[in-house]
């Protein structure tokens, strides 16, 4: 006979299994698992088998393997995980491209039923539309207060009913009518919480980040830098230029309007006391003939405009 395992040994097998993927893995994804099926999670497995292991436990046993291999390792970068196992969670720890693992994690969702007492994640909204249920059904309609009328033999939704806010909990009659219609409004799997990347913690909306976003939000850090340096007057990398001009133009504004020169306002200058010169240098230069090529450009004939009729060649005049 086969020796069963205590309960003390499957905690040391449990600690030490959950120690070495510390070891091994850099990459851990924190996943909410409500409703989720035990089959719907061998699924999981087998889906993400290779470069990723899945752990599900009680979140006392994962605290405290935590915190004993931190205390063991020196690794203070595993204790940033311990607040974030609160309620049913798991561990997914992975060499892979964390982007790609929780797409695949998102894949394994299935449809449920609406329960009796569960909390809506969504909206469920009953289509219009013809029901297939006999007239004697209409009570359940009549009291969610779902028009209705009867079409062929059978009774038809007129317009489209919003019948469970997000939040609120399912009642005995919406579910009762989701089953008669065959409505399964709700999906459910592993849903990535937090993402744990060598001792750094970020939301999962980090990942769906691009490099064109992330250079979006650098240039705005550095406007963000310039603008404030500029207005206390503090010199940084970012606002050099701009100060550097700004001198420059006051500089120049004193040059003007004194005797004071020097090199680069000596030009400026020149073109002050004669504005022709203005003139000169915005000209437009003038093309050549041999420069685009032996044959002069073709004008197009102008079409002559019909003079306008005056009124003397009506026999009409201005006062007549």
């Amino acid at each position: 006979m086969a020796v069963k395992t205590s309960k003390a040994d499957k905690k040391i097998a449990y600690d030490k299994k959950l120690c070495q993927l510390l070891d091994e893995y850099s990459q851990i994804l924190v996943v909410a698992a409500d409703n989720v099926g035990s089959n719907q999670l061998q699924n999981i497995r087998k889906g993400l088998r290779g470069d990723s292991v899945v752990l599900m436990g009680k979140n006392t046993m994962m605290k405290r393997s935590i915190r004993l291999h931190s205390e063991q390792t020196g690794n203070n970068a595993f204790l940033n995980l311990i607040p974030l196992l609160v309620g049913n969670v798991g561990l997914i720890f992975t060499r892979g491209d964390l982007k790609e693992v929780s797409e695949e994690v998102a894949k394994y969702k299935v449809g449920a039923p609406a329960r009796v007492g569960l909390i809506a994640p969504i909206d469920v909204i009953v289509p219009p539309g013809n029901t297939g249920l006999d007239p004697s059904q209409t009570s359940f309609f009549q009291v969610l207060n779902i028009p209705t009328k009867i079409n062929k033999g059978t009774v038809e939704i007129i317009t489209p009913v919003e019948l469970i806010k997000k939040g609120e909990k399912v009642g005995s009659s919406e579910a009762a009518l989701l089953a008669k219609l065959g409505i399964r409004p709700f999906s459910y799997g592993l849903v990535v919480l937090t993402v744990y990347d060598n001792g750094s913690v970020f939301t999962p909306e980090v990942l769906d980040l691009t490099e064109e976003d992330l250079i979006e939000k650098f240039a705005t850090g550095v406007s963000m830098v310039t603008s404030l340096s500029l207005a206390i007057s503090y010199p940084t990398l970012a606002a050099a230029p701009h100060m550097f001009i700004n001198a420059y133009k006051n500089v120049l504004a004193v040059a003007v309007a004194t005797e004071y020169s020097f090199p680069q306002a000596d030009k400026v200058k020149e073109y002050l006391k004669d504005p022709s010169k203005f003139a000169v240098a915005a000209a437009p230069v003038s093309v050549s003939y041999a420069d685009v090529g032996d044959a002069p450009v073709k004008e197009e004939p102008k079409k002559e405009e019909p003079e306008e009729e005056s009124d003397d060649d009506m026999g009409l005049g201005l006062f007549d």
